[in-house]
């Protein structure tokens, strides 16, 4: 059963429409008068800062850091990152902010617009924000960004503007209801270094539930 078809049938066993702008106004009081959490005070920085941090975090959390100037770089220093780990395939994001890269052409890299599939080496997704606090990403899924670009490759690649990085994670969520308003996205994705797991005799393996290294690429400028 589809999330439709679950919400439409609570709808009908509460007599509502699907439509009722009065709820709606009642639950955006309701979130709007609601008192905020404590916010740790490292996360209460100038934006400046808040980068600095975010790029500390999320080394500490085995993510690999590129600084770019423009956005105009990112397509060169992609194909440079993954040709020096000898890759030569990309599936990649239909996202608006991923279009009209400067590619080179040149090489054997071959590069599909698509959902990733078991087995791809390198995916490459535009980060919705990141979050300084912990130097997590946050990431959401839609038509143009599938959630299998997240987790199904080995090596996933982020393109990060970063003029989008927050403090805490209670500015990340109001940064994105304020972006996509009350229909939020089915899946919102919290990504914090590569995938990794020291459940089996307590040693760390990278890559157990994901990809096996995350490189984010910050974008000073747009």
């Amino acid at each position: 059963m589809s999330r439709a078809e679950i919400f439409n049938r609570i709808r009908t066993g509460l007599h509502i429409g699907a439509d009722d702008q009065q709820r709606r106004e009642a639950v955006q009081q309701r979130l709007q008068a609601r008192a905020a959490n404590l916010i740790p005070q490292r996360a209460q920085l100038p934006h400046d800062a808040c980068i600095k941090l975010f790029i500390q975090m999320a080394e500490e959390s085995a993510a690999e850091l590129i600084e770019l100037q423009h956005r105009s770089e990112l397509a060169a220093a992609v194909e440079h990152w993954l040709s020096e780990n000898g890759l030569t395939q990309l599936v990649m994001a239909s996202d608006e902010n991923l279009q009209d890269l400067q590619w080179s052409g040149n090489g054997a890299l071959v590069r599909e617009e698509r959902v990733a599939e078991a087995g791809d080496e390198a995916s490459l997704t535009n980060a919705f924000c990141g979050i300084a606090e912990t130097g997590t990403l946050m990431l959401y899924s839609g038509p143009d960004s599938p959630t299998t670009l997240n987790f199904l490759p080995d090596n996933h690649l982020v393109a990060l503007s970063a003029s989008s990085i927050v403090g805490p994670y209670e500015e990340a969520w109001q940064k994105l209801r304020s972006t996509v308003g009350t229909e939020l996205p089915r899946t919102v994705n919290m990504i914090t270094g590569p995938s990794r797991s020291a459940d089996i005799e307590q040693k760390l393996q990278m890559g157990a539930h994901g990809p096996r290294r995350l490189a984010i690429f910050l974008i000073r400028e747009e």
